[in-house]
Formats: structure tokens, sequence, C-alpha cells
């Protein structure tokens, strides 16, 4: 670990660590970081009330990459190599630019409940972008539980929608398509290069375009908006875009992409929690059986066989 930086941003689990500990470690880390995505689509439905989607989307990856280049500067992190650096470009496109724009978009036309369970499907696609592109081979048993978990939330969407999907679940499929991909080559890359470093210089790899492109926004359209609005903006810029992906990516290196993925399942129950209280939105009980039976497949999937 070089001078000055902060705990936790070992490049590689170490061999004197048993692979379940690293597991055990991976899930509770990547639970943290779950905890910290799940108000993400509750504070952005208040943000994009009064601000321009797209200018929340891109200025919030300014700020926390702003955040980043300080972080950089204090730990002197090395410089990414250029296999490293294409795979920072393709996390950025996914957790950078992809999933803060598509899932922006959406919060304007639907409840930040409503995205929250179509988001739901993230665990199957990280699973499938980690088994395609890096060769994680799960088990049958760890796949349909993936899927049985995949199907309550797609089912429990289906029934808050009427039995139909809004024009705005698109957007959302998009955003969780791009977010499993960066989640997918991030985690990959927090095997080398630290879960903080990965997604810092992610951010920064973004920010020349970024950057001029939020400027543009905010004078095309105006960055008007009460006090709420503006601490909305704050916790996905620096909760949501910045601090969350130390443990995320941090706990993907060290369980797996597809078995910390799992975790995921749980991100739209506590997107619903947080809607309720943050953005007012109702919660019903049948709410509370959907997130049990999810935890029970995540329970049960836990338990299933992933070679990595």
């Amino acid at each position: 670990m070089q001078a000055g930086s902060p705990p936790g941003n070992s490049t590689a689990p170490s061999p004197a660590i048993s692979p379940v500990r690293h597991e055990s470690r991976g899930m509770w880390l990547g639970l943290i970081g779950v905890a910290v995505f799940s108000l993400t689509l509750p504070f952005t439905r208040i943000a994009v009330a009064e601000l321009n989607p797209a200018f929340v989307a891109f200025g919030r990856a300014v700020v926390a990459g702003v955040c980043a280049l300080v972080l950089l500067a204090w730990i002197k992190a090395p410089r990414p190599t250029r296999p490293q650096l294409r795979g920072l470009v393709i996390t950025a496109l996914g957790v950078v630019v992809g999933f803060p724009l598509f899932s922006s978009i959406a919060m304007r036309y639907v409840p930040a409940a409503h995205g929250a369970v179509v988001v739901g499907l993230l665990p199957l696609a990280t699973a499938l972008f980690g088994a395609l592109r890096f060769g994680e081979r799960p088990s049958m048993g760890f796949w349909l539980a993936a899927l049985a978990g995949s199907g309550i939330v797609i089912a429990f969407a289906l029934r808050e929608g009427g039995g139909s999907f809004h024009l705005a679940d698109f957007a959302l499929f998009a955003a969780v398509i791009t977010a499993a991909m960066g989640y997918a080559e991030g985690g990959r890359l927090a095997q080398s290069m630290g879960g903080q470093n990965v997604i810092a210089w992610a951010l920064v790899v973004a920010l020349p375009v970024m950057l001029p492109v939020s400027v543009w926004l905010g004078w095309q359209y105006g960055v008007s908006a009460s006090g709420p609005a503006w601490l909305a903006f704050g916790y996905v810029s620096l909760f949501s875009m910045f601090i969350g992906f130390f443990f995320w990516y941090k706990g993907l290196a060290l369980g797996g992409i597809a078995r910390v993925g799992q975790v995921q399942l749980l991100q739209p129950f506590m997107s619903l929690l947080g809607a309720a209280v943050i953005a007012h939105e109702a919660l019903d009980a049948s709410n509370m059986l959907f997130a049990l039976a999810v935890i029970v497949v995540v329970a049960i999937g836990r338990r299933m066989a992933v070679r990595r």
C-alpha cells in the first residue's frame, strides 16, 4: 500500500487468507456498496424534478471527477497501464456515462420505486458480463438461483406496472446493461488496481468530456433549483458516483463478479425503503414479501459454486 493511501486499497487478495474468507469479506463490502447505491434512484428522482436529467448525469460525474483528481494526487497513485486504460474506458462508459444518463432520464417519468425493481435485473446482467468477458463459470445451481431472483424482480415490476412495462423501462434496461458492463470490467480491474483507484481513474478518464458538456447543459437549461434538489445532486455525485464504488469494486475483486453481484438483488427493496423515506413514495406489505423472497434466493445462491 502506498504512503498516504486510505485503508482497504490492497491490489490483490492475500494468499494467507482462505478463499472462503475472501468471499465473505467481498460479500460484506459489496453489501455496503449496494446500500449506498440503493439511494441513488430516490435522490435522482428529487434532483431531476428541478434540474435537467442530462445535467444531473454529467454534472455528478464532474463533481466526482474533481474529487477523484484530489484523491489520486493525495495517494500518489501510479498511472494505469495501457491495458488497464482500455478497461477504464469501458468502465467509464458503463458507470460514469451510461447508467447515470439513462437512469436520470427514466426518473423524470416514473417513480423511484418503479425504477428500483427494474434495476433489480443488475445481478443477472453482471453475472453474464463476468462469464462472457472474464471466463467466470458459475454452476447450474447458481444460474438457477440468479434466474429465480431476477424472475421475482420482473414479476414485481409487472405487478406494479399493471401487467406491462412503461416506455421509461427501456431507458432503465439500458441503464442495467451499461451498469453491468461497468461493474464487471471495474471489478476485474480492482484485482490489480484497487477499488478506489478504479473508479477514480475512470472518472478522470471521462472528465475531459463530462466537464464541457456539463457547462454547456448548465448554460442551456439553467441550474436554478431548491436546496433539497442540490442536496440530492450532492448525494449522487459524492456517494453514488464515487464513495460507494470503493466498497463495491473491492467486494467484486475479493468475492468474484458473479457471486458478489447477487447482493444487488437486495438493492431494489433497499431503494423502495429509501423512496418511501426520502421521496415519500408509497410502501405496502406486499413489497416486504417480495423482499423476503429475494433474500432467500440470495442466501441460496451464496452457497452455489462459482469457478474463477
